[in-house]
């Protein structure tokens, strides 16, 4: 797990069984207690069983009475629970957290079972959209959050759109990670490894991100890519051309810009890190 990843504090937790997600649920909140912050579990029905069961938690029932947890339902917590509008829930999160830090609070972290708001192709589009949106606000704001997802139930190509939008995830076989990248290093940053197998996938989550250029460039931090091929690099120097920009690749390997080279493309740079 990189530095970067550790800072978001943003974890995809995919589950095959309900009571192992909550008990790392409560293992995460249980950090945001220690920390000084306010903390949110977010379940998929009535709020009050789960309630009823972190009472018989001594910090929990402290918590719980005090104001600093609550638990609460999806559609206490999430601006739609149809299809979820990005930008609403981005500004409804920050708002909790601003909120929180008033309250004295040293910040808002949310475990949430999600599984209810992807269920559908266009409830899973709106919401990896929604994931990558909440990076970005989670590199100013004292917000986390863990976003559980029941593998059984979604299946693992809907997992993984979902898991590759975050700077953590539990998924063993998912080789890529694309979030926001901290400020002043870039739009975006990019972990891990890009070849043939998860080509598709990496279109969707670009696609997802939909990166907007800053002047006439998309900056993209790479420090931490072991590997990708000259495909991922045609379809960077692609998604840059049909935004009328230049990709700015931010690479620790000398290699990748010797590939970059070798295939001439035209929306595409490669910055070695030195």
């Amino acid at each position: 797990m990189s530095g970067q990843a550790r800072r978001y504090g943003h974890l995809c937790w995919a589950y095959d069984d309900r009571a192992g997600f909550m008990a790392r649920a409560v293992e995460f909140l249980r950090a945001g207690l220690a920390a000084g912050e306010r903390v949110w579990l977010v379940v998929a029905g009535p709020p009050e069983p789960i309630r009823d069961r972190l009472l018989g938690l001594d910090d929990f029932a402290t918590a719980l009475a005090a104001g600093a947890a609550e638990v609460r339902s999806l559609d206490g917590a999430y601006t739609s629970v149809a299809v979820t509008d990005p930008a609403s829930q981005v500004a409804a999160y920050r708002a909790a957290t601003r909120t929180a830090l008033a309250d004295g609070y040293t910040g808002l972290r949310v475990a949430a079972e999600a599984t209810g708001l992807v269920r559908t192709p266009a409830q899973r589009d709106a919401f990896a959209r929604y994931e990558h949106r909440v990076n970005e606000m989670m590199v100013t704001e004292a917000f986390r959050a863990m976003c559980g997802y029941d593998r059984a139930e979604l299946g693992d190509r809907a997992v993984a759109e979902l898991a590759c939008l975050h700077p953590e995830h539990n998924v063993d076989d998912l080789l890529f990670r694309l979030y926001a990248a901290p400020p002043h290093a870039g739009q975006v940053a990019l972990a891990g490894e890009l070849d043939p197998s998860n080509h598709d996938l990496f279109r969707t989550a670009l696609d997802r991100a939909d990166l907007a250029p800053v002047g006439d460039e998309l900056v993209l931090v790479a420090d931490a890519l072991r590997f990708l091929d000259h495909r991922a690099l045609i379809h960077l120097s692609e998604y840059a051309q049909d935004r009328d920009a230049t990709l700015v690749l931010r690479a620790a390997r000398s290699g990748v810009a010797r590939l970059a080279a070798l295939l001439d493309l035209p929306a595409l740079r490669v910055e070695v890190l030195r």
